[in-house]
């Protein structure tokens, strides 16, 4: 063999050589890119699950936002409605930009996982607030029942009191009435004297009692008599007198000089001006606004 034969064949085995190096080679770079490829999706599913976990959270979140908004409105808080009002916004902004992210990026991901972080944050805040406000407008609402058991209660006490007074005062008012007592009623004659026919009598004398009375206030009294008789009309007419706001017609009035002491023998006369007929007469007798007596006598022809 000649150095010619020796060279022509070393040169075809490094020939050889060099092809299955570069088919090797080439084989090596198939298998990377489609190592590279598979890293490559298996990065971006994992991507688009850390997306839809991130979706999902939220709108738990926002349903939470949601559900405590209902209760700002309820406690009419304007500041913290505010506040939940931007942070809503912002959850569905980060919705939408989760949503209509094309290319998966770990660190767009990162930023995302970093805010919703932070929305919780608010979203705790917030409710321990509405759980804090709900609590003091408890606290209040029950402060307030108890104001108004116990301003029932006052009014309630006040109302009695008031009766109290009421009655110690109608009791007083009652105790200064002057008591008026042997009542009667005689026919007179002409002279003067006890007239049995009443038909035939000239006056009419009403005779009574005033008892003692510590109570009452003395001095001057005027006591007016009214006269009805069996026909129902008041006999005589001397003028008019107030009770109780209205005004009322007497037949005749006696002025007396009251000292708390028993009075009796008081006379008031009137003198028939109309024919008498038998039957039944009402004598009431007034002073100090009220009413001293009304007693019935039957008088006969």
């Amino acid at each position: 063999m000649n150095k010619k034969t020796i060279l022509y064949g070393g040169v075809a085995m490094i020939v050889a050589l060099v092809i299955a190096v570069c088919v090797s080679v080439f084989k090596f770079s198939g298998a990377q890119r489609e190592l590279n490829e598979v890293k490559a999706a298996n990065e971006q599913l994992q991507l688009s699950n850390e997306q839809l976990q991130l979706s999902n959270e939220f709108a738990a979140i926002d349903a939470e936002f949601q559900q405590r908004e209902n209760d700002a409105i309820r406690l009419e808080n304007d500041t913290i409605l505010a506040k939940y009002t931007a942070a809503k916004a912002k959850v569905e902004e980060l919705i939408n930009e989760l949503n209509n992210e094309k290319t998966k990026n770990q660190a767009q991901i990162k930023k995302l996982q970093d805010e919703i972080n932070t929305l919780r944050g608010l979203l705790r805040h917030y409710v321990a607030q509405i759980d804090s406000l709900g609590k003091e407008n408890a606290a209040l609402r029950k402060e307030n029942e108890n104001l108004t058991g116990r301003n029932e209660q006052l009014s309630s006490r006040v109302a009695e009191v008031t009766r109290q007074n009421e009655n110690l005062t109608e009791i007083k008012t009652l105790a200064e009435k002057l008591n008026v007592t042997g009542v009667q009623l005689t026919p007179l004659n002409k002279r003067g004297k006890k007239e049995k026919n009443v038909t035939k009598a000239k006056q009419l004398m009403v005779t009574f009692t005033i008892s003692p009375n510590n109570t009452a206030p003395t001095g001057l009294k005027t006591i007016y008599l009214r006269l009805v008789g069996p026909e129902g009309s008041l006999l005589g007419q001397a003028g008019t007198f107030t009770f109780e706001g209205a005004s009322l017609p007497f037949t005749e009035k006696k002025t007396v000089e009251y000292d708390g002491s028993e009075m009796s023998g008081i006379q008031i006369y009137w003198n028939v001006d109309v024919t008498l007929n038998p039957g039944d007469y009402t004598v009431e007798l007034f002073a100090d606004n009220f009413r001293l007596t009304s007693r019935h006598f039957t008088l006969k022809k």
